[in-house]
């Protein structure tokens, strides 16, 4: 007979947990018989003690058996990205239907941001009419005849992360490697791609600081794919600065729509062509060139019919702000920095983000970028554009920034693909 008690002190000892020990605790918690409180405590046990690649493994397969998998009856070859988020995130809304247009099904089952990331679904609310949660059947069909679908993750898909994520958020046991692996590939997995690249983001706007910790989790979360069988692949990017030059919900959306129409971004079009390869390749697909497929206007073809499935106008007009702010760069020379925690926090406060997950969203809400590192400033210029629904929003923001910006008279030259994890 096992004990969540013996669990925890066998894990708060350092020991390893059998496969017995971590299947029973993980359903058995999803099933409320192990107290909140005694989860916690393993929680923290395995923050501390951590969890060899064994562990990990069987505690990601007793996640996934906690609810139901995806079942999708495609008929092109499925793949998926995630990213472990960042500032100016919005790759997943060029990158789905780019990867669709070449031939492969994307079946992306996304998330709401938190904090000073932002969140998939968030963005895509910017659209009128567009909605999230779509039934299995809706997925599936919308797959054979778009390939592509941005939704929210169904109801059944891994019940046990959903409370453990939860639980993590208020016992300060969200940065263990294990947990967020489990965690990430647990839902993944069970959405039933055959499959997966990571984007394993490091930098200040990201979770993983350095590129020691990024590179630990991208390695925990190719293991795990591989011990479940699906083809993983984690490239590790650089998040010290926001990417692109949008940086919150509709302002995100419409310059996700520019690289989709052939222009946008530097930066935003390489990491989207990168990914796309890389998900072409686990794919079948590697003979597709992605940066022909998106010049050739047939992802925005896609991009307009995926909205349309799902209630949505792609040519209407995006949220605009109530009132915006200008910051001007403070004197000439060359943006030497522009910190992408400290942006991420300031378009929170500016109504892009919400503090706790029931907080609604200003789709209008965000932040212009008019300059990047590297870049020729003037003093005076406009450097940053504010934009909310809430004008008294300004000034935390304002705060927030008030050290992310140096002008200097050179700027580091940082790559934005910093390495490739496989199997």
């Amino acid at each position: 007979m096992i004990a969540a008690v013996d669990v925890i002190r066998a894990k708060r000892d350092g020991e390893r947990l059998t496969d017995e020990q971590i299947n029973w605790v993980v359903g058995a918690y999803t099933r409320g018989t192990v107290a909140e409180e005694q989860m916690a405590a393993l929680a923290m046990a395995i923050f501390l003690r951590g969890m060899d690649a064994g562990e990990i493994a069987t505690w990601t397969g007793a996640m996934i058996d906690s609810g139901s998998r995806l079942s999708l009856a495609v008929d092109r070859p499925t793949v998926d990205k995630h990213s472990t988020g960042g500032v100016g995130d919005k790759i997943t809304l060029p990158l789905a239907p780019l990867v669709a247009a070449c031939g492969a099904a994307v079946p992306q089952l996304s998330g709401r941001g938190l904090g000073h990331t932002g969140g998939t679904l968030d963005k895509l609310e910017s659209i009128p009419g567009w909605r999230a949660a779509l039934s299995t059947e809706e997925i599936t069909r919308q797959l054979n005849e778009v390939g592509a679908v941005v939704c929210a993750a169904t109801e059944g898909l891994a019940p046990a992360d959903r409370k453990l994520y939860a639980l993590r958020d208020v016992t300060s046991t969200v940065e263990s490697i294990p947990l967020i692996a489990s965690s990430i590939m647990s839902k993944k997995i069970a959405e039933g791609s055959a499959g997966l690249v990571l984007d394993v983001k490091t930098g200040s706007g990201a979770f993983m600081k350095t590129p020691e910790q990024a590179r630990e989790l991208a390695r925990t979360l190719v293991d795990i794919g591989a011990a479940h069988g699906v083809a993983t692949t984690a490239l590790l990017t650089d998040m010290s600065t926001p990417l692109g030059r949008a940086v919150g919900n509709a302002v995100e959306v419409a310059e996700a729509v520019e690289v989709l129409r052939g222009g946008g971004p530097e930066d935003v079009v390489e990491l989207t062509i990168v990914l796309a390869r890389e998900m072409l390749a686990l794919a079948g697909l590697a003979e597709v060139d992605p940066a022909r497929v998106l010049a050739s206007g047939k992802a925005y073809e896609t991009w307009c019919r995926m909205i349309s499935a799902q209630g949505g106008d792609p040519e209407a007009a995006l949220p605009r702000p109530a009132h915006v702010h200008v910051v001007e760069a403070p004197r000439d020379g060359l943006l030497s920095r522009l910190d992408a925690y400290a942006v991420g926090v300031a378009a929170w406060r500016l109504g892009a983000g919400r503090a706790r997950r029931e907080d609604a969203v200003q789709h209008a809400a965000g932040i212009l970028l008019h300059a990047k590192p590297g870049e020729q400033v003037s003093a005076g210029q406009p450097l940053l554009e504010l934009h909310t629904d809430t004008p008294g929003a300004v000034a935390g923001a304002l705060d927030a920034l008030a050290d992310a910006v140096e002008v200097g008279d050179r700027a580091p030259t940082r790559p934005l693909i910093l390495e490739t994890v496989r199997a």
